[in-house]
């Protein structure tokens, strides 16, 4: 008698089968579940703490290095908006000012200036010598004295050359300044405006708005009577 084989499984053989697959799905799902249960062996609190403070840290010194870029860009900012007293543009390449100090050397840096002109009588600062050395401008020096009225004695023949090398291009850009920026150089901006065919009026008022309530009436009728006949073949346009 021939036995014959077959490889139909039978339905409990399969079922059996199904039985077992449906265990081994259930088993992989227990796994995942203690991996991510925080009873798991692999997860730890102080470690998930530990790498918050890490990122905390690690945040708080970001922001600590961006406030100190911030504040060295602000404090490079303010050395170079700091001008000098009573600073102010004239004419294109002259400028005008009270007495600058290492607080105005930034400054005075981005005006990229060729010549200072001081009319001060006083040696210059050792400090301001070095600065004018070390940026190569040249120092033009017209001291008159500050003298108040009534004895007011302001040169002519001092203003007079103070006023060529203001005139002369090739000293531009050019700083004008005394002490404060008020009368000195009041006077001999007013000088050159008269050059420049400015009426008297808008130059003294140009000459009151920084002399203030120390205005002169002293210096104002210098500019007055200031005779620019030996200038009258000189340029005192300097624009563009």
């Amino acid at each position: 008698m021939k036995l014959e084989t077959t490889t139909d499984q039978s339905p409990f053989h399969a079922e059996f089968e199904s039985e077992e697959e449906e265990e081994e799905e259930e088993d992989d799902d227990d796994d995942d579940e203690k991996a991510s249960s925080p009873m798991s062996p692999s997860f730890s609190p102080f470690s998930a703490a530990a790498a918050a403070a890490n990122g905390d840290a690690a945040a708080a010194a970001a922001a600590a290095a961006a406030a100190a870029a911030a504040a060295a860009a602000a404090a490079e900012e303010v050395s170079v908006v700091a001008p000098p007293l009573n600073f102010a543009m004239v004419d294109h390449g002259v400028f005008r000012s009270g007495f600058p100090d290492a607080a105005n050397f930034g400054f005075l840096r981005t005006l990229d200036l060729r010549s200072l002109l001081c009319l001060c009588p006083e040696p210059y600062p050792e400090a301001n010598m070095e600065f004018l050395h070390a940026n190569g401008i040249r120092l033009f020096q017209f001291g008159i004295d500050g003298c108040k009225e009534p004895f007011v004695n302001i040169p002519e023949d001092t203003i007079r050359e103070a006023l060529k090398v203001v005139l002369d291009v090739r000293n531009h850009p050019i700083l004008i300044h005394c002490k404060r920026g008020k009368h000195r150089t009041g006077c001999l901006v007013g000088c050159l405006r008269k050059l420049q065919r400015w009426c008297l009026s808008s130059i003294f008022d140009e000459y009151r708005r920084f002399a203030a309530a120390k205005a002169r009436i002293s210096d104002q009728r210098f500019i007055e009577l200031f005779d620019i006949f030996s200038f009258k073949h000189s340029s005192a346009s300097f624009s563009c």
